[in-house]
């Protein structure tokens, strides 16, 4: 582990730079947020207002969908992924700053930790074409609404109960121990390089999508543009990684979820 770490003892001058260095990053990650955000909150506006958007290149078709609709849907998960999933993995970006500048030249640092993110945020890239794919399966089977949100009792039912469930599973546990620990994912996953920096930014973005997926897909359930749930879940997800002692906090989200899914059942009479 000595071979990646910064030396800790280190010049008045390297402590301000590696601070100015994580400094940058931290700003360019907080643009990358906001935009981000005001994406999110404008489409959740518009889902809301659709007579004052009807004509908008963002907004995809309420029905019918062709490769249009689509992709802005598509557009739409990748960039809700960001604002959602990038202030968890914040930890790690920036340990990752923090031993590339120890080790290299600011720009090469600097390369290497963007190099990073786009590994990370190519994972949920492509969890955002399976959802947007499963979006489109959805409506056309009309199981979800043009307003993208359930239209089924059934499809609410499986998917609490499956995000529910999920949580006390030992895959959940595992993808979390690892998000959990940024030092402990680079001492056994640390690779040289750029392409070594893109692996490992995807294999992260692998743990976290791993943890998350079942969380995200009760999109479905609650409104894919429902703003409240989007940041109640993007919450949920930063207070699951970061707690100390978080197995508590999973087991009573996933017994919540359960309960939530057999009041639901009941009160649709799937079950009696």
């Amino acid at each position: 582990m000595a071979s990646i770490l910064p030396s800790p003892i280190s010049p008045s001058g390297e402590v301000a730079n590696s601070r100015q260095c994580r400094l940058a990053v931290g700003a360019g990650a907080a643009v990358l947020l906001s935009v981000s955000w005001a994406y999110v909150i404008f489409m959740a506006w518009g889902m809301e207002n659709m007579d004052a958007v009807a004509d908008s290149l963002l907004m995809p078709a309420m029905t019918g969908w062709d490769g249009r609709d689509l992709l802005l849907v598509f557009f739409m998960w990748a960039v809700m992924m960001i604002a959602m999933m990038l202030p968890s993995a914040m930890p790690l970006v920036l340990l990752v700053t923090k031993i590339n500048h120890g080790r290299f030249a600011r720009n090469r640092a600097l390369l290497g930790i963007g190099v990073f993110a786009l590994g990370y945020l190519a994972m949920w890239t492509g969890f955002s074409a399976l959802a947007a794919l499963a979006q489109w399966a959805l409506l056309e089977a009309r199981l979800v609404s043009p307003m993208m949100e359930s239209a089924s009792p059934w499809l609410s039912v499986a998917l609490l109960t499956a995000a529910g469930a999920y949580e006390f599973t030992p895959l959940k546990n595992a993808c979390l121990a690892r998000c959990q620990s940024p030092l402990g994912y680079l001492m056994t996953g640390w690779r040289e390089g750029i392409s070594g920096a893109f692996a490992m930014g995807l294999r992260h973005g692998a743990y976290c999508t791993g943890c998350c997926w079942l969380l995200m897909a009760l999109l479905f359930v609650f409104g894919v543009m429902n703003l409240a749930w989007i940041a109640a879940l993007a919450i949920f997800v930063l207070l699951e990684k970061l707690l100390r002692r978080p197995a508590w906090f999973a087991r009573a989200a996933g017994a919540t979820l359960l309960a939530w899914g057999a009041l639901l059942a009941v009160q649709a009479g799937v079950l009696p």
